[in-house]
């Protein structure tokens, strides 16, 4: 199973940032558990991004005004409703989706959003409010947290179904594998 960590946002765009920065230290951290991206893209930019996985937690700002600025909302893509965005340019996760559905490419089955609530505009060359800095620790735990949680389901499924028994032993006395 494939999972991607997917931290969006632009670093040089305020809180905008959490996202790209809640991801960045966690390659050493799941090394081998998942393969870590940050993307400054959205809409349908980032359709190819999730391409070939099966899983994905997708780390991100959000900006509702129904939670406290630096609040972390988790959210699986059923609870997600439609982009409000003037093109699918701006597309959101659900509908990139959609998307992948109807042009037959693989989406991952399983995907998480992860998201820190802001409280104002995006600004270019701002830096993170107290808020967002204080929810990226936080974040990243809550990735890592997800991601050995898809790990254990991983190896539970596999202790409960080992598939063939494969010996030496047998396939030299059998004659045949079991």
């Amino acid at each position: 199973m494939r999972t991607l960590v997917l931290g969006l946002g632009n670093e040089y765009a305020g809180d905008d940032a959490v996202g790209v920065l809640a991801v960045r230290a966690l390659p050493r951290e799941l090394a081998a558990g998942a393969d870590v991206v940050e993307s400054a893209a959205s809409g349908l930019a980032l359709l190819e991004a999730f391409a070939g996985y099966d899983r994905a937690v997708v780390v991100d700002s959000i900006q509702t005004g129904r939670f406290p600025a630096g609040t972390i909302v988790e959210a699986g893509l059923a609870d997600l409703g439609a982009a409000k965005a003037p093109s699918l340019h701006q597309a959101g996760v659900p509908e990139l989706a959609a998307v992948a559905r109807r042009l037959g490419m693989r989406f991952p089955d399983r995907t998480r959003v992860l998201a820190v609530e802001t409280a104002g505009p995006m600004t270019f060359g701002a830096p993170l409010s107290q808020p967002a800095a204080a929810a990226v620790a936080p974040l990243s735990r809550r990735v890592i947290a997800q991601v050995r949680h898809w790990a254990a389901e991983d190896s539970a499924r596999r202790r409960a179904d080992p598939g063939p028994v494969r010996t030496a032993f047998c396939a030299q006395t059998c004659g045949q594998v079991v």
